[in-house]
């Protein structure tokens, strides 16, 4: 299978200001190991040329300030499709702007590098929070329709599996077969076991399964406003909202912010 490679013309920088203000930072990587989610092509923004992968990283990590000691890293992808230098790239630019506090994404298949991985960002002085994309604790739906590479044929991981290794969530919703119930029932779950909870409304994109409107209207109308207010919880409804991944002149990895 071919490798698609997005390069620097996308926004690989921002600044969230709400509810918990950090900086934003959309790296690359080799991609996601997994590529099986029905909903997902976030996959296709890797290279497997890690050198190149490693400059467009390190030009994206200049423009962080430390403007509010918070760093998010996110690429598509779990942190070990990440290259070591990028890794090392992400301590030392911490390290250099007084972050004290950082946030990165894992697939499940990753759990047992997380300690690790804290580990040695402690060594450094930097707490690292750790997000994992769990969609839905609805496990037939994540198992069968999903197949979020969380569950195997034989068990699945209880909610308190998952906050074993995760400090925080992503849940998605706005997909066929959603209701409700199950979205409001998702984000209690997640608020009574992990930090925070990032909500997002599914946006249309070239993987099989694609939103239901109908469910989206739900979301809007009986989800999102009940927790809009909460600091624990992020929502994106939709996918850009935070800025990243818009187009931009080629060379470019962020906008001029005041």
């Amino acid at each position: 299978m071919a490798t698609v490679t997005r390069e620097t013309g996308i926004v690989r920088y921002a600044r969230i200001r709400q509810k918990l203000p950090r900086e934003i930072v959309l790296l690359r990587g080799t991609g996601c190991k997994w590529r099986r989610c029905r909903f997902c092509d976030y996959h296709l923004d890797a290279s497997a040329d890690t050198e190149a992968n490693y400059r467009l990283n390190k030009q994206v990590l200049s423009y962080v300030t430390g403007r509010y000691g918070i760093l998010e890293v996110i690429n598509s992808g779990s942190f070990t499709d990440l290259d070591e230098n990028t890794m090392q790239a992400i301590i030392d630019t911490c390290r250099e702007h007084d972050i004290r506090q950082a946030h990165i994404e894992f697939h499940w298949m990753d759990r047992l590098k997380v300690a690790p991985l804290k580990e040695r960002f402690a060594r450094s002085g930097i707490e690292l929070w750790t997000k994992m994309g769990v969609e839905t604790f609805d496990i037939p739906f994540r198992k069968s329709y999903l197949d979020k590479g969380i569950d195997t044929p034989s068990s699945s991981p209880a909610p308190e599996d998952i906050a074993c290794y995760a400090d925080e969530i992503n849940l998605l919703m706005g997909l066929p077969g959603q209701s409700t119930e199950s979205m409001l029932e998702d984000v209690k779950i997640g608020l009574s076991l992990f930090k925070r909870v990032c909500v997002n409304v599914m946006t249309a994109n070239s993987a099989p399964i694609q939103p239901d409107q109908r469910v989206i209207l739900k979301c809007r109308a009986f989800v999102l406003p009940a927790y809009q207010d909460n600091p624990r919880v992020d929502i994106l409804a939709d996918n850009s909202d935070w800025g990243l991944g818009d187009e931009l002149p080629s060379g470019e990895v962020a906008r001029t912010e005041s």
